[in-house]
């Protein structure tokens, strides 16, 4: 039978109270007598032709139940709503998506984890004892860093997040199938320097980065010509090559300052949102570069069309950096 809508509810209510019969009514809205006068009787007690407030399904977890719900994911982030539905104590076996309910109660939700690296204790030791010791710095002594690094950029790279509609069948049909190249369809490898004044030239870095291919290809030619001016300081990580024998006998030899930089600390590193900004503004190129010749000209075009102001405020955030680490003990950051 069909459900009694509001205002038809107050119209019956209007008519009986006009002294038409209940069962005349139950055959005009084609429902039960008894329905007719389970609304009047409500009526005459209540005042009101609103439903009575329902208990609702009875909960199947007890309060202790749901504190270790609670407790066993929050000292295991990782555990999954399977694994804890058959690990809750009792009787009755709950579900999964009982679990998910009372951790959605206790304002715990799924989310996608952030994937950074591994960091040791001396890792977190020696990156805390830097912004320590670089937090302090004047804005005119960072001005005349040079921050730099080298990114590859995938030709074609997979988020793990589209989604297609389709109907039931149809997962293999050609418009539903997402075509994806093995490795990203190649790569190239991009070096570059940033600094308050400005930037270098986006170098393409050809075959595999050696100690003598830095030295030939990216110091002699890129750095060197910059770090003749007063008070420049040059900044890189500790990749082989920049660590190499050979490249701290260049830079010694060259009168190169280098700032010392703790390892695996690219929360630090300003060139490190910048490259996440390049490849947000190649990504968007319309159409999509095809090949990796392409690709590396778009991403020199579009080097050039960052602006400086964007390169500035990244360097203006080196403090605001420095004070999270300091706050978070030398471990990660949302820089």
């Amino acid at each position: 039978m069909p459900r009694l809508g509001f205002e038809q509810r107050n119209i019956i209510i209007g008519r009986l109270q006009a002294g038409e019969s209940q069962n005349s009514l139950a055959n005009l809205y084609n429902v039960s007598q008894s329905t007719i006068s389970r609304l009047w009787n409500r009526f005459r007690q209540s005042g009101s032709t609103s439903d009575r407030q329902r208990q609702g399904r009875p909960r199947v977890t007890s309060a202790a139940q749901d504190h270790f719900i609670r407790l066993r994911h929050l000292r295991n982030r990782f555990s999954t709503a399977t694994s804890t539905a058959s690990a809750v104590p009792g009787n009755r076996r709950i579900s999964d998506q009982t679990v998910r309910n009372r951790l959605r109660e206790a304002g715990i939700r799924a989310r996608r984890p952030v994937r950074a690296v591994v960091l040791t204790q001396r890792h977190r030791q020696n990156q805390l004892q830097w912004c320590q010791a670089h937090s302090i710095w004047p804005q005119q002594r960072l001005r005349n860093v040079w921050f730099s690094d080298e990114s590859r950029f995938l030709l074609h790279r997979a988020d793990g997040r589209p989604r297609v509609y389709r109907r039931r069948n149809e997962r293999f049909a050609p418009n539903c199938v997402q075509q994806v190249d093995r490795f990203g369809g190649g790569s190239v490898m991009m070096w570059a320097a940033i600094s308050y004044t400005g930037r270098t030239a986006l170098v393409h870095v050809q075959g595999t980065l050696t100690a003598q291919s830095y030295r030939d290809q990216i110091l002699r030619p890129h750095v060197l010509p910059i770090m003749r001016r007063n008070g420049a300081i040059y900044q890189q990580d500790n990749a082989r090559p920049h660590t190499a024998r050979l490249t701290n006998a260049f830079l010694q030899a060259n009168n190169v300052t280098v700032l010392p930089w703790p390892s695996k600390s690219p929360d630090i590193n300003p060139i490190e949102h910048l490259w996440d900004e390049l490849e947000s503004c190649v990504r968007q190129r319309q159409p999509a570069p095809q090949t990796l010749q392409q690709l590396a000209h778009a991403l020199q075009t579009e080097w050039k069309n960052i602006p400086l102001q964007v390169i500035r405020k990244l360097i203006a955030s080196m403090r605001r950096c420095c004070q999270a680490v300091i706050a978070a003990r030398g471990g990660h950051t949302r820089y």
